[in-house]
């Protein structure tokens, strides 16, 4: 048999999993919808599901998110692959390989259930992964297949990469205040950051931000300047993560 004989190699499935993120009521909260269809009927999993022969991952992933949710890719969006997942028993149906996705963006609406989806919610990270002192993550809230780990793997990439790049502009509208920005950073990594030494760090960084001109008292108070992303991707130098 030659090495090659398709035949020789067991079927597999492809799939995309989705971990969207977004800041509601000032908490890094992830997507998730309520399975309506076996395996794990009833349970909460991130959205997601098979790739078309016609499609490529990236069109997968849009076509996923819309039709399970209602949401549809923004120009200001974050798409990025994530990882990959393969453990032979991720699913009881058949061997399925995952290309994970992320997706960050700000104000994203209530989502709205659809495709094989019961219903979908906004949920803090933190109770999904019941951070706090619970030694197994999914113990708390238990997600289905391995989107646990999946969504962990999710959250400790936007963690990390907002250290050293501009993406928690991505959590911002298109115009933004120093304090909104600041938001983004404490609903990101969990903790509370000093207001001015945090100003003078981002607004000292070269191609970070750049003033718009424009000032705002949404949040009330006095006036804030408002600003947008600058040019820079990486920052230099990086915004640490306090230890906690």
């Amino acid at each position: 048999m030659s090495p090659y004989d398709p035949s020789a190699f067991p079927p597999f499935a492809v799939t995309v999993d989705l971990v969207v993120l977004t800041v509601r009521h000032h908490a890094l909260c992830a997507l998730t919808v309520r399975r309506g269809e076996p395996p794990y009927q009833g349970r909460w999993a991130l959205p997601g599901g098979f790739v078309r022969d016609d499609e490529d991952l990236s069109q997968a992933a849009a076509r996923e998110l819309a039709e399970e949710t209602g949401l549809r890719a923004q120009s200001g969006a974050h798409l990025e692959q994530l990882a990959t997942y393969g453990d032979p028993n991720r699913d009881p149906r058949m061997r399925v390989v995952s290309v994970a996705h992320l997706v960050l963006a700000p104000d994203l609406p209530a989502p709205r259930a659809g495709g094989d989806a019961r219903s979908a919610r906004w949920a803090p990270v933190g109770t999904l992964l019941a951070e706090n002192g619970q030694e197994h993550p999914a113990d708390a809230a238990p997600l289905a297949f391995d989107h646990a780990r999946i969504l962990s793997d999710g959250v400790e990439r936007a963690r990390s990469k907002i250290e050293y790049s501009s993406l928690a502009t991505a959590f911002c509208p298109a115009e933004f205040t120093v304090g909104e920005l600041r938001r983004v950073y404490e609903a990101v990594w969990g903790v509370a950051l000093d207001p001015r030494n945090f100003h003078r760090k981002v607004t000292g960084t070269v191609g970070f931000l750049v003033p718009t001109g424009g000032t705002t008292t949404r949040q009330g108070g006095r006036p804030a300047q408002l600003f947008r992303a600058g040019g820079a991707t990486l920052l230099n130098p990086p915004m640490l993560r306090p230890e906690v």
